[in-house]
This record gives C-alpha cells, sequence and structure tokens, in this order.
C-alpha cells in the first residue's frame, strides 16, 4: 500500500504530465472541471481543479472531514494510482475492469482517457 505522501506525488506527476501534453493536443481536450480522487485504502480524498488539462488547488481530506463535491469523481486504491501515473497501469482497462471507479459525464471520460 502507498502513502498518503506517495499519493500526493503521483498527482503532482499527473499534473505534470498534464501540463506537458503539447498545446494542439490541450486545446483538444480542454476540461474546466473540479476533480475528486478517492483513495479508500488510506482513508483520503484528494481534490483539486481540473483547468487547460492541469490540475491546480490539490487538498487532502481525511476521513471523514467531508469534501467538495467534484464533477469528475475517482475512487482509486493506492496502488493503483501510482501505477497508473506511472504507466503500468492503463486508464481504460483499468476503468473498465472496475479497478478504477469513475463518476463523470461521458464526453469527461472520453476526454480523461485521452489526457491519461
Amino acid at each position: 500500500m502507498a502513502t498518503k505522501e506517495e499519493c500526493a506525488a503521483a498527482l503532482d506527476q499527473l499534473a505534470e504530465k498534464m501540463g506537458g501534453i503539447g498545446s494542439e493536443e490541450r486545446s483538444k481536450n480542454l476540461l474546466e472541471r473540479s476533480v475528486s480522487c478517492e483513495i479508500p485504502d488510506l482513508k483520503v480524498t484528494f481534490h483539486g481543479d481540473l483547468k487547460n488539462a492541469r490540475l491546480d488547488n490539490v487538498r487532502a481530506y481525511p476521513a471523514p472531514e467531508p469534501v467538495p463535491n467534484a464533477q469528475i469523481r475517482l475512487v482509486i486504491p493506492s496502488d493503483d494510482l501510482i501505477a497508473l501515473v506511472d504507466g503500468r497501469l492503463s486508464f481504460i482497462p483499468a476503468w473498465t475492469s472496475g479497478r478504477i471507479k469513475v463518476n463523470a459525464s461521458f464526453g469527461d471520460l472520453l476526454k480523461l482517457r485521452k489526457i491519461f
């Protein structure tokens, strides 16, 4: 099981990946959404803003602290978050197999898969 600090670092890496996509690709995948990422095995939820393919204002909410509502909600075990960010786990197969739970509009899902 990964630690809260490792998950926070993985989210930072994810933000860097999002910021590192080319401007043409970024313009095709613009999303301005609030995002939460619940890590059930650590009893923590990270919440932030996705804007211009970048994750900003990320804050950790330890359970049972209430988390602001998010337009895109992810539930992912800590080890799977690390594997997703470092490329050992693919987003779509992980989502379709139930390893990752996503509550988002279909359009947002299509855009997310391009960012991941």
